[in-house]
């Protein structure tokens, strides 16, 4: 089987178990916003997308921090940065 023929498979299973649970449009009930105006959006909060390669235990940890303290990653981080910088 090609992936083109996988991927289209595996989409079907999922809109199909979307409408068994009662959703009768096979698609999320929020739509999510695209990239361009989450873009946008991250944009007017002042925000900079701001890519680095971490080791994984490291991101593993932030992760577990991040779930013990109910916040996200991005802004756990930016916490941490916070506190490393003013020191």
């Amino acid at each position: 089987m090609k992936r083109g023929e996988l991927e289209k498979r595996q989409g079907s299973k999922l809109t199909n178990q979307m409408r068994a649970a009662g959703n009768a449009y096979g698609r999320a009930i929020a739509p999510e916003l695209d990239r361009r105006e989450q873009r946008d959006r991250d944009r007017a909060l002042g925000l900079v997308p701001f890519a680095v390669k971490l080791p994984q235990d490291l991101v593993k940890a932030l992760q577990e921090q991040a779930v013990k303290k109910s916040v996200g990653l991005n802004e756990l981080t930016a916490e941490l940065l916070k506190k490393s910088l003013a020191k």
